[in-house]
């Protein structure tokens, strides 16, 4: 019986490894065939991980009582998944369009006497929009291999996703490791390539700009009603810290406050950029009506990290449309301006009490981490290991609060070491790269390069940093975007005067 149940672990953690380099073949392989079939085995194999490892537990007990009815909700979800396939399979910019509206939306599941809150409609889109790439790549190959786009973010990704899997092999807590691969990694994979090989039309941009205006003030709308109100949708540890604080926290549709709030960042980042590419009066008048919603909305959420990510995204967007000399000098400026807008007010105010509390208890997480990490600087902990290993080593002293760390370098560096800091910094580098290599002056570059700056600060604060799905997008359209050769610095010249020329004279 051990022995049996040694084997069936071993192979478990095998599995995760094969189907991170499924994932990885989804982004890398050289041609069109391969990645579809590596994103086909990527599909197929991480559910059934995930189900082979929860099949014992009481997660799945209505469905081993009833085999029948559950045997039913596979045909019918693979049903709905292969029509929506056949919908997608000549339209590419549909599905990331879909995939946008769906990304917001966490369906809360009640399993084994515990709430789950899970991106299930994203889920759908993804296997959906994966499925009509594979069917595509399959029965129509192109004539000629196209070129990958944004080569040095797939490694980076693949190598992300590849080092995770191989390192919950050693880990103490291979369950959230496995969850995370299976419910973030993966999927969030299949969906930067999803994202990276669509033709990013002006039509999709626009698109994209709409529908992400639309959800924002669709969640500003139900956010105002609940603060109006004094009520929250979701969320009971919300309500009780709204019914016993004088400050009143709303969340919208979202089940955190800081992820609502980190939303609308990201829309008020792209409004902005729009905003600064446009001379339209009526597009310029409806800018600042949307920017003024938005920015009610984020002030109803009370969160700092999302305030100081929005200060860092604006001074990247400035940066990078006024066309900076040096954009990243101005950046470490914003970087220290935001930490200090966010950290100096709670330490003014505060008064003689202890950092622990003036930082709600992640001094403590720091210091603990950085313990942590001392322990075992090169192979980590493990993947997953960050909460477990801290709680049982009792690295602090709030121990019932723990978590996450907050704070994404300091997860990485405790439960992967220093090869998962080099896998980081890696992949912060190639994002640049993207932007660095994208078209000069492109309004698209600078709300994406925005953006991302944005949610990288925002993991510092709380964490969530592959685990994001609008980080892969942003990604995704930034290897895309940044891809698309820019023109020489002459012709830009010669072009700019041409326009000067015959632009009427002001009067």
């Amino acid at each position: 019986m051990i022995a049996a149940t040694v084997v069936a672990d071993g192979l478990e953690r095998l599995g995760l490894v094969a189907v991170a380099l499924l994932a990885a073949g989804a982004l890398l392989a050289p041609t069109a065939r391969w990645r579809a079939l590596a994103t086909a085995g990527a599909l197929a194999l991480a559910p059934v991980l995930l189900v082979a490892h929860i099949w014992n537990g009481e997660q799945l007990r209505t469905i081993r009582d009833r085999p029948a009815v559950a045997a039913a909700g596979v045909v019918i979800a693979l049903g709905a998944v292969a029509l929506a396939a056949l919908a997608l399979r000549r339209r590419p910019a549909v599905a990331v369009v879909a995939a946008l509206v769906a990304m917001p939306f966490r369906i809360p599941l009640h399993v084994a006497g515990t709430t789950v809150n899970l991106l299930l409609p994203l889920y759908l889109v993804i296997a959906a929009g994966a499925s009509a790439r594979v069917l595509a790549a399959l029965t129509d190959p192109p004539a000629e291999e196209p070129a990958l786009r944004g080569a040095g973010l797939r490694w980076a990704l693949a190598a992300a996703v590849v080092l995770y899997a191989v390192q919950a092999a050693y880990s103490p807590d291979f369950e959230t490791a496995l969850q995370h691969v299976v419910f973030f990694y993966v999927p969030f994979a299949l969906l930067f390539a999803l994202v990276a090989d669509a033709p990013w039309t002006s039509t999709l941009q626009r698109a994209c700009i709409a529908a992400l205006a639309g959800l924002g003030v669709l969640f500003c709308a139900v956010g105002a009603v609940e603060f109006a109100t004094r009520s929250i949708l979701l969320n009971d540890k919300l309500k009780t810290h709204n019914a016993y604080s004088p400050s009143f926290r709303v969340n919208s549709l979202f089940y955190d406050p800081n992820i609502y709030g980190r939303f609308l960042v990201v829309v008020i980042l792209v409004v902005a950029a729009v905003l600064t590419a446009t001379r339209d009066r009526r597009r310029v008048a409806s800018a600042v009506v949307l920017l003024a919603v938005l920015w009610t909305g984020l002030l109803t959420t009370l969160s700092e990290s999302s305030f100081g990510a929005l200060l860092v995204g604006l001074a990247v967007l400035v940066a990078l449309r006024i066309r900076m000399p040096r954009p990243l000098t101005l950046v470490a400026v914003a970087l220290v301006l935001a930490v200090a807008a966010v950290a100096l007010p709670a330490l003014i105010g505060a008064g003689p009490v202890s950092l622990h509390r003036v930082t709600t208890g992640r001094s403590d997480l720091v210091r603990g981490g950085a313990q942590l990490f001392a322990e075992r600087p090169v192979q980590g902990w493990g993947s997953g290991s960050f909460t477990r290993e801290y709680r049982d080593q009792r690295k602090g002293t709030s121990r019932a609060a723990v978590s996450a760390s907050h704070t994404t370098p300091l997860t990485v560096a405790v439960e992967q070491g220093v090869p998962g800091l080099v896998v980081y910094v890696a992949l912060l580098l190639a994002a640049w790269g993207a932007v660095v290599r994208g078209p000069r002056g492109s309004p698209a570059i600078a709300a994406l390069a925005a953006v991302v700056a944005a949610l990288v600060f925002h993991s510092l604060l709380y964490a969530a940093f592959l685990e994001e799905p609008l980080l892969w997008t942003a990604l995704g359209a930034l290897a895309a975007l940044g891809a698309a050769p820019g023109r020489p610095a002459a012709q830009r010249r010669d072009t700019a005067g041409r326009r000067a020329a015959a632009a009427p004279a002001i009067r």
